[in-house]
């Protein structure tokens, strides 16, 4: 035997010794938990607000970015734990926190993230025209089979990661190509996200609530429960996974941002009507609106199948049939949000109600949580980070206050 080896078998393992199977099956369910929550977030609203912001902030959109990556952070991770903790679903968590509280919390997410799916069926038919100049109606219905598809497996909890990180990857990659091809000026990009020459409240406030608002805080946290990734010894595995989460969501608006930056910064006029095709188009010309479509409909699938799964994981815990019929449940969520859209084309008004309460989600769901983290009936042992309570405490403070000015200035515009 070799010193190496030796070594090596004296800590344990060869550094080149294989996962058991239960340990890669515990790591695959952690990733696509990870790129499940990431890639509910990157949808058709991501894309559009993303770039919108950019055209109007400039480089100082980046300090934006990084305001809200850190709220992100905070709340992701402080609700990744305390469910993982308490081994329950968010509806059932409120319910400990004050009796009827869960019921509200799930009306609050499902009606929301219908809201919003019925928007994602629509950027999928229309991610599916620009790519392949398949009609609107028929890609917005191809994409809602195969999202159905996936929960109709057997294997529908591993079908759904492996889909999630797949597409996720692709984005990112594809949009990483497009930034270079901008030639963004990344230096000053660098000073204004720390100096920033002005600050958007209204950007800071949309894109929390598109990153981590509504349906999308749970996410993945529910996916691990659902695994039985859960009790205080889950909650390390929970709080990694949510973090990096957050950095893949965080590093596809980066990447976008800068793409779009350096189209901006060209004196390019974006299409009013579509500013992310715009901006793929000006930086690689007809490939770039192919690859755009491409992008359009794998965010907006995936945001399908994430906001199907998280709305009715919250369902569940309402009535015992939802709960065993779960799978029947998500598919009559997604064929009711591609009906609408059929019926009805894009609900502009829903969808604007929608966003702006999207804002005041977030901070009723993240206190529930932070008051549920201090009860031990609900998370036995666990005990939440002092700082990270004081962070949470802050977050809710702030999106209460910024989610409730959005809204306001959100209704009158509404009902004009």
């Amino acid at each position: 035997m070799t010193a190496g080896a030796g070594q090596a078998r004296r800590r344990g393992a060869s550094p080149r010794t294989p996962l058991p199977p239960a340990a890669r099956s515990r790591a695959s369910v952690l990733l696509g938990a990870a790129f499940l929550m990431a890639t509910s977030a990157i949808g058709p609203g991501f894309l559009t607000q993303t770039v919108v912001f950019t055209q109007q902030l400039g480089p100082s959109f980046g300090f934006a970015i990084l305001c809200s990556v850190l709220v992100d952070l905070v709340a992701q991770v402080s609700v990744w734990r305390v469910v993982a903790a308490s081994s329950r679903r968010a509806p059932a968590i409120a319910d400990g926190v004050a009796p009827g509280l869960g019921m509200v919390l799930a009306a609050l997410v499902a009606l929301g993230g219908l809201a919003f799916n019925i928007g994602n069926v629509a950027g999928a038919g229309l991610g599916l025209q620009a790519a392949v100049g398949m009609p609107v109606l028929a890609g917005a219905c191809l994409s809602a089979a195969l999202a159905i598809a996936l929960f109709v497996v057997r294997e529908a909890g591993r079908a759904m990661d492996r889909f999630a990180q797949m597409l996720g990857g692709a984005m990112i990659l594809l949009v990483t190509w497009v930034a270079f091809a901008s030639r963004p000026p990344l230096a000053e990009a660098a000073l204004r996200t720390v100096v920033p020459e002005q600050v958007g409240l209204l950007a800071i406030v949309t894109i929390v609530g598109g990153t981590v608002g509504g349906y999308i805080t749970f996410a993945g946290a529910h996916r691990l429960l659902d695994a039985g990734i859960t009790g205080p010894a889950a909650v390390g595995d929970a709080t990694r996974a949510a973090t990096r989460g957050v950095v893949v969501a965080s590093v596809m608006r980066v990447l976008l941002f800068l793409a779009a930056l350096g189209v901006v910064t060209r004196g390019a006029v974006l299409d009013p009507a579509n500013p992310p095709a715009s901006v793929f188009q000006v930086a690689a010309g007809a490939t770039g609106l192919r690859l755009f479509g491409v992008v359009m409909w794998s965010a907006a699938i995936t945001s399908v199948v994430g906001s199907a799964y998280t709305s009715v994981s919250f369902l569940r815990a309402l009535h015992p049939v939802i709960d065993r019929g779960w799978r029947h449940a998500v598919v009559a969520f997604i064929l009711v949000s591609t009906l609408v859209f059929a019926l009805v084309g894009r609900p502009v008004k829903v969808l604007v109600l929608a966003g702006a309460l999207n804002g005041l989600i977030l901070p009723v769901a993240l206190g529930v949580m932070l008051v549920a983290a201090r009860r031990p009936a609900i998370v036995g042992s666990y005990r939440h980070p002092r700082a990270l309570a004081l962070a949470g405490a802050v977050v809710v403070i702030l999106m209460s206050v910024m989610g409730g000015w959005t809204l306001v200035q959100e209704l009158p515009r509404l009902f004009r």
